[in-house]
C-alpha cells in the first residue's frame, strides 16, 4: 500500500494505518505496512540515539538577538527571496507554514499562515527552536539534513507521538560550489493539508534557490576577475588570484586550476599551499593574490591523511605534513569516493569505483569527473590507474560509534554492505 497517496484521498485512514505501523515497530511486532525506507531508516536511528518516541524534548531556543546573528551571518539569506515566492503565497493558501532552518538545525525563518503558526508554537516549533532529527526525532527539517535529499513527513511517520498530527515537507539547501549543507527548507501543516506533489514542489525551489547561489558566485568571481587582471599583468612568475573559499578568478604563469584548497584562517605573508608549494599571499579586494615561489616546486612528502566521519554532515579530510597541514570540508560523493579508496588501499579502476558507488560499472564518466574535483585538492596524496591513495601516505579513517550511522545518506552498495561490525578498513 502506498501511504503518501492514501493519505491525499484519505488521510484520516492513513494516519489510522501509521499510528499501528508505527505502534508495531516500537513495540518489535510485525506491522501491518512496511514504513517507507526512508522513514524506517530513520527510526532506527532514533531507537539507537535513544530518543523518547512519547515525549518531546525541546532544547532552549536561541535568543532573539543569537537568531538575528545567524540570520545576518548564513548564506540562507540570500535565497530567502527565492523560498518566500516559490512557497510562502501557496503555502499560505493551503495552511501550510514555510520555515528555514541553519546547517545546526535551528529555525531561522517561519513564515505562512497565522493560525498554523500558532499551533506550531504549541509544538516548539518556533524561531531559534532545535529541530536536527536526533534532537526532537523524524520531522522534516532534520531528517532532510542527515539524508542530503527532500524528505515527506506525514502523521506518524514522525518519531514523536506529539508531532503525528502533522505533514511536512523538507528539502536540504547546499553550497553548490563544494556541496556544504546550508541548511533545510520545509512545508509543514496539518495532516489533512497533506499531498503527494507538495515534496516535489519543495525540492524543485530548493534546487532554484541553489541555483540562485551558483548564479551569485559567478558575479563574485567575475567582480574579482577585474580586479585580478591589471595585478598580474604587472607581475611575473606563477600567480594566481582566489576568493576567500580559494575559488580561481585568474591565473598567469601557470595552468589553470579551478579551486585551491586554502587554510582555513588564512593570513598575509608565506604559506605552503596543497599542489602549490611554498607561496607569498597577498590580500586583493574579495580575494588573494597568490604567487608561487619559483625557485621551491610543489612538493609532496609524506602525509597522514585523516578521513572523519563520525558526524553526519560534517565529514572532512585533514592532511599533515607534506605540503603543509590542513582541512577541508568533504561533499557526500566526495566522503564516500574517499572512504572507498581508504578501504581499498591497492587501488579502484574507474568502472570499480563506478560499481562500488552506483551498482553499475559502465558508470564510469561520472567517476572520472568526481574524482577530477577531488584531485584538484588531494592530487599530491592520490594516484591513478588506478585511483589509490599514495603508498607513503599514512591514512586514518575515523567513523561513528555505531556503525550503521556511516554515511547515512549513502545508497552506494559498497557503503551500504560496510553498515555493521565490518565497517572499518
Amino acid at each position: 500500500m502506498d501511504v503518501t497517496h492514501l493519505a491525499a484521498v484519505d488521510s484520516t485512514r492513513a494516519a489510522r494505518v501509521l499510528q499501528q505501523v508505527r505502534s508495531a515497530r516500537l513495540a518489535g511486532q510485525p506491522a501491518p505496512v512496511a514504513p517507507r525506507p526512508v522513514i524506517e531508516r530513520s527510526w532506527e536511528r532514533m531507537m539507537r540515539s535513544g530518543v523518547d518516541p512519547d515525549h518531546d524534548v525541546r532544547a532552549d531556543p536561541l535568543s532573539r538577538e543569537e537568531v538575528q546573528r545567524r540570520r545576518e551571518t548564513s548564506d540562507l539569506r540570500h535565497v530567502l527571496p527565492v523560498l518566500r515566492e516559490g512557497l510562502l503565497a501557496a503555502a499560505d493558501v493551503a495552511h501550510h507554514i514555510m520555515a528555514v532552518a541553519d546547517e545546526d538545525g535551528r529555525v531561522l525563518w517561519r513564515e505562512g499562515s497565522p493560525p498554523v503558526l500558532r499551533k506550531a508554537d504549541g509544538l516548539g516549533f518556533e524561531l531559534g527552536a532545535d529541530w536536527r532529527e536526533d534532537v526532537v526525532g523524524t520531522n522534516g527539517l532534520g531528517t532532510p539534513a542527515v539524508v542530503r535529499r527532500p524528505v515527506q513527513v506525514f502523521a506518524s511517520e514522525h518519531f514523536v507521538r506529539s508531532q503525528a498530527g502533522w505533514t511536512c515537507a523538507g528539502a536540504p539547501l547546499t553550497d553548490p560550489r563544494d556541496g556544504r549543507l546550508l541548511g533545510v527548507v520545509d512545508v509543514s501543516g496539518p495532516l489533512e493539508t497533506m499531498h503527494p506533489a507538495t515534496l516535489a514542489w519543495v525540492g524543485s525551489v530548493a534546487r532554484l534557490a541553489e541555483a540562485r547561489l551558483r548564479e551569485m558566485h559567478t558575479e563574485s568571481l567575475e567582480r574579482l576577475r577585474a580586479v585580478a587582471a591589471p595585478v598580474l599583468a604587472r607581475i611575473g612568475g606563477r600567480a594566481l588570484v582566489v576568493d576567500p573559499d580559494g575559488w580561481t578568478a585568474a591565473v598567469s604563469g601557470m595552468p589553470y586550476v579551478r579551486r585551491v584548497a586554502l587554510p582555513k584562517s588564512l593570513s598575509a605573508g608565506p604559506r605552503r599551499l596543497p599542489a602549490l608549494g611554498l607561496c607569498s599571499v597577498e590580500p586583493l579586494a574579495g580575494g588573494w593574490l597568490v604567487r608561487a615561489a619559483d625557485d621551491e616546486p610543489a612538493q609532496r612528502g609524506p602525509a597522514r591523511i585523516v578521513l572523519d566521519l563520525r558526524q553526519a554532515r560534517r565529514w572532512s579530510v585533514e592532511v599533515l605534513g607534506g605540503a603543509g597541514s590542513w582541512t577541508r570540508e568533504l561533499s557526500p560523493r566526495h566522503a564516500e569516493l574517499l572512504y572507498l579508496l581508504a578501504v581499498h588501499r591497492s587501488g579502484r579502476s574507474a568502472s570499480g569505483l563506478a560499481g562500488d558507488v552506483f551498482g553499475d560499472p559502465a558508470r564510469t564518466v561520472t567517476v572520472r569527473a568526481e574524482m577530477s574535483r577531488v584531485r584538484r585538492y588531494l592530487g599530491a596524496f592520490l594516484e591513478h590507474r588506478p585511483y589509490r591513495f599514495a603508498e607513503d601516505a599514512e591514512v586514518e579513517v575515523l567513523l561513528p560509534e555505531d556503525p550503521r550511522d556511516l554515511l547515512p545518506h549513502s545508497a552506494a552498495p559498497a557503503v551500504s554492505g560496510r553498515r555493521g561490525p565490518t565497517a572499518a578498513p
